[in-house]
C-alpha cells in the first residue's frame, strides 16, 4: 500500500518496498543544503537516494539540478514521482543503476549526499519492518558506505562537500582510515550527532 508523509515542506510518497523516511534526515538536507550556499557551481548527487526526499529537500530552495542514484528500480520510480509533486522534474534526473557504474568518469558534483545502509549484518533482526537491502551494510555496517565513499573520492569537485549518514560515531572513526583520508584526498571535518544517527561532513581540498 502506497503511503505518504511530510518531510519538510515536501509530501512523499512510498510503499514498504523502500525505505520509509526518517524525519530526523531532514536535518542532512538541511545541511546539504547550506553547503550548498558556498560550494562551487554545478548540481548535487544524492546516492542511495531511496525515494529521493533528502536530496529533493535539500534542493528545494536552490536552482541546482539534482541527479538521484539507487540500485533499486522500485526506489527509483518514487524518486521521480516525488520530483513530478514537487515541481522539480526538469532538473531532477534519476539512475537506476549500481554506485560502481552510475556515473561518468568526467561527472563532477560540488555537493554530495549519501544515505547508505549502516546498520550491521548481524543487527539488521531488529528491524523487520524495513526492506533488507536498505539497511543491511555488511558486517560492520559499513560496505555500501565505502562504496560512497569511492565515488565522493572519484567525483566530488575540488572545494566541494559531501554530507554522509552512518550510525554511530564509531563508524564514523572507522571510516576515516580509509585511503582516501589518509593521503590528503580528502578530510572529514565535522561530524554531528543525531538522536538516531550520525551525520560526517567530507571535503575535498581546493
Amino acid at each position: 500500500m502506497t503511503d505518504t508523509l511530510a518531510f519538510g515542506p515536501l509530501t512523499i510518497t512510498f510503499d514498504d518496498r523502500v525505505l520509509r523516511p526518517r524525519e530526523w534526515t531532514a536535518a542532512q538536507s538541511e545541511w546539504a543544503a547550506e553547503l550548498m550556499r558556498t560550494a562551487p557551481d554545478g548540481p548535487v548527487l544524492e546516492l542511495c537516494a531511496g525515494a529521493g526526499h533528502i536530496g529533493l529537500l535539500a534542493v528545494a530552495e536552490s536552482e541546482r539540478r539534482l541527479v538521484c542514484v539507487d540500485a533499486n528500480a522500485v526506489a527509483c520510480d518514487f524518486a521521480r514521482d516525488n520530483a513530478r509533486a514537487a515541481g522539480m522534474s526538469d532538473r531532477v534526473e534519476v539512475r537506476e543503476a549500481r554506485l560502481e557504474t552510475a556515473l561518468a568518469d568526467d561527472d563532477v558534483f560540488p555537493v554530495v549526499i549519501a544515505d547508505p545502509p549502516w546498520v550491521p549484518r548481524s543487527e539488521t533482526g531488529r528491524f523487520p519492518e524495513d526492506p533488507l537491502s536498505a539497511i543491511d551494510g555488511g558486517d560492520d555496517g559499513l560496505d555500501v558506505a565505502r562504496a560512497c565513499l569511492r565515488v565522493v573520492a572519484d567525483h566530488l569537485a575540488p572545494g566541494g562537500s559531501a554530507v554522509l549518514q552512518l550510525g554511530t560515531a564509531a563508524q564514523a572513526t572507522a571510516l576515516a582510515h580509509e585511503d582516501c583520508f589518509s593521503d590528503g584526498t580528502l578530510t572529514m571535518p565535522e561530524l554531528r550527532q543525531h538522536d538516531r544517527g550520525v551525520l560526517v561532513r567530507i571535503d575535498r581540498p581546493a
